[in-house]
């Protein structure tokens, strides 16, 4: 495994199949009877926010408080509180695909899970600021992973509102259908525009987390990659992990030196300002001695920034824009084989309904016959059979 895995999930307090806020408070902190599937299970580490027992006080305090407007036939508005089974808390699961041994054995995993996990908050941060309330990694299953936490700052506390599938398919069915369209047909309208907002939530992750950790969008057995097709773009994904990490090293580099340009430069305009002050003593020569001494030494920094760093930015230009046109490369190929298994899942619904449609002829004919054999049939002398 060396892809991506990002989840999101609403709950509510009393929940669906037993899975209510309670038991997810109860899951990521460990407490036993929740956490049967883990072997031997560890406490949470905090990355970021609150422990989930601040966090699981919080949410029980602001769902008690939470509101929602009624408004009755005569035009009167009420407050009441929420129902309990309305969704009051996103969950979030980030999974590292390197295994926990790994994890264990190398500085150098620890310090790329660390990288990415560092990553993930911020993405998760400039999605939903201060809604994200808790970040918390577990260690004691197969793969290092996050367990991210958001909670709803408006008055009715709709978790729904920060999923980025449920918003857009509501929209469309809010809309209404469109001309000549039936319910049936807006629905499957509106189920596309929950994938279309899901798969966009992905790749916006993919390109601000996953690319610079070395992950792919995608696992092999998704797509039914051969094992060579597979390697190649884990290849092509360490490689443009390398290539920015190439760049933000150049950039670091490149800061570093333009800082020391800019004190070398204001030494060299204290030394203009001395050599101008004495210039000026001799009456004609004090503006072209300034200018000459400026502008060489101005020259001089100039070619030297340029001399020192031009080939250092041209080659990891060139790394970049290669492994990006490689990952545009996949990321169209991608969609090409969702786009063919998408009309192959056509085909076979039509041919379902054609073999469907030829089976009730059948069906048909066979009782028409059945109806023409028990027929009675008139014989001479007006008796019947």
């Amino acid at each position: 495994m060396a892809y991506q895995f990002a989840r999101i999930e609403l709950y509510s307090r009393s929940g669906k199949a037993g899975r209510t806020t309670d038991y997810i408070f109860d899951e990521v902190t460990r407490v036993p009877s929740a956490s049967v599937h883990v072997p031997s299970p560890k406490p949470p580490e905090v990355v970021y926010g609150l422990h989930p027992d601040a966090l699981r006080v919080l949410h029980d305090e602001r769902a008690a408080a939470a509101k929602t407007s009624r408004t009755d036939k005569s035009g009167k508005t009420t407050l009441k509180a929420i129902r309990k089974d309305q969704n009051t808390l996103a969950g979030l699961i980030f999974s590292h695909p390197v295994s926990m041994d790994e994890y264990r054995a190398s500085i150098d995993v620890r310090r790329d899970v660390a990288e990415w996990e560092q990553r993930s908050i911020a993405w998760l941060r400039e999605q939903h600021g201060d809604r994200l309330v808790s970040v918390v990694r577990h260690t004691d299953e197969s793969h290092p992973h996050l367990h991210a936490y958001l909670l709803p700052d408006d008055t009715e506390m709709r978790a729904g509102l920060l999923h980025p599938g449920y918003p857009a398919k509501n929209a469309v069915l809010a809309a209404g259908p469109q001309p000549g369209e039936d319910k049936k047909a807006m629905g499957k309208r509106a189920d596309r525009a929950y994938v279309a907002g899901m798969r966009a939530w992905l790749d916006d992750y993919h390109a601000k987390v996953a690319i610079p950790a070395g992950l792919t969008r995608l696992g092999a057995g998704k797509r039914r990659l051969t094992r060579a097709q597979w390697h190649q773009e884990k290849a092509q994904a360490a490689a443009l992990k390398e290539a920015l990490e190439r760049a933000r090293v150049v950039e670091a580099k490149g800061r570093a030196y333009i800082d020391r340009t800019k004190k070398k430069a204001a030494a060299i305009k204290s030394d203009a300002a001395r050599a101008k002050a004495s210039a000026d003593r001799f009456k004609g020569v004090g503006g072209a001695v300034r200018a000459v001494v400026d502008g060489a030494r101005e020259s001089a920094l100039r070619d030297s920034v340029r001399q020192k760093y031009a080939a250092a930015v041209t080659a990891t230009k060139a790394a970049l824009d290669k492994a990006r046109s490689e990952a545009d490369r996949e990321r169209i190929a991608r969609r090409e084989i969702e786009k063919k298994a998408a009309e192959q899942r056509h085909a076979l619904r039509l041919q379902a309904q054609r073999l469907a449609s030829a089976q009730q002829e059948i069906r048909n004919l066979s009782r028409a016959l059945a109806a023409a054999v028990d027929e009675p049939r008139p014989i001479s002398g007006g008796m019947t059979l």
